[in-house]
């Protein structure tokens, strides 16, 4: 399996489940502390200074790959500001950074999927499913509805191929970041990776046979 963002804070539990499920696991990275930092280095194929908005970091990516079964897109980044001071470069960036990264590999895990098809999971967001929450994170919410939409118009594209896919859509994720950043939060009400990372590996594994075009909310009891 293709595993983008891995080695984040989301990356890393999805990748140790995706382990102990007994699969193999590819994954990229950009700078050399993710991988020095990243738990699971030994137990995983890494490959080194991966820009996932660079079509020829994705063909290297999966080059090699020709009976790929699942390619997870965890890869992402968040951004905060009003529209008002959210230029075009910053527009820009969450656009390539959430949803030309994950259309690069959407289209290039197509074609390293065998005969028997495969499995794409992306990760959107709440306020994906819930644009009105977006409010002061419209650059970003935009992104994520792209993903959103690029989720289900390609489940439609390649069913007849088996080729199941599917999003999650977490709302915020239970990571020691994000509760610096809101201290005052109820963190208990927030998914953590690891139950985010349980509904991310039944929508990879083939166990999977019906669900796809699924933008599945995770939203703990936020």
């Amino acid at each position: 399996m293709i595993v983008t963002g891995g080695t984040g804070a989301l990356g890393v539990a999805v990748v140790a489940a995706l382990l102990d499920a007994g699969a193999q696991c590819r994954v990229p990275y950009l700078t050399d502390a993710e991988a020095d930092s990243f738990p699971h280095r030994d137990r995983v194929t890494l490959v080194p200074r991966c820009d996932l908005t660079d079509e020829s970091d994705v063909d290297r990516l999966y080059d090699g790959v020709s009976d790929l079964w699942a390619s997870i897109h965890l890869a992402g980044g968040f951004g905060m500001g009003d529209l008002a001071d959210t230029d075009k470069g910053s527009l820009l960036r969450m656009l390539n950074t959430n949803l030309v990264s994950c259309y690069l590999c959407c289209r290039r895990a197509l074609a390293a999927f065998g005969p028997s098809g495969g499995r794409i999971v992306n990760v959107a967001a709440r306020a994906a499913l819930e644009p009105r929450q977006g409010a002061g994170t419209t650059a970003y919410t935009v992104s994520k509805a792209g993903v959103s939409a690029l989720t289900q118009a390609l489940a439609a594209e390649v069913v007849q191929q088996n080729v199941l896919v599917n999003a999650v859509a977490p709302a915020i994720i239970d990571t020691p970041a994000n509760r610096a950043a809101m201290p005052r939060a109820d963190h208990r009400r927030w998914p953590s990776p690891a139950e985010i990372a349980a509904t991310v590996g039944f929508l990879a594994a083939p166990d999977n046979e019906v669900t796809t075009g699924g933008v599945v909310p995770v939203h703990g009891r936020a």
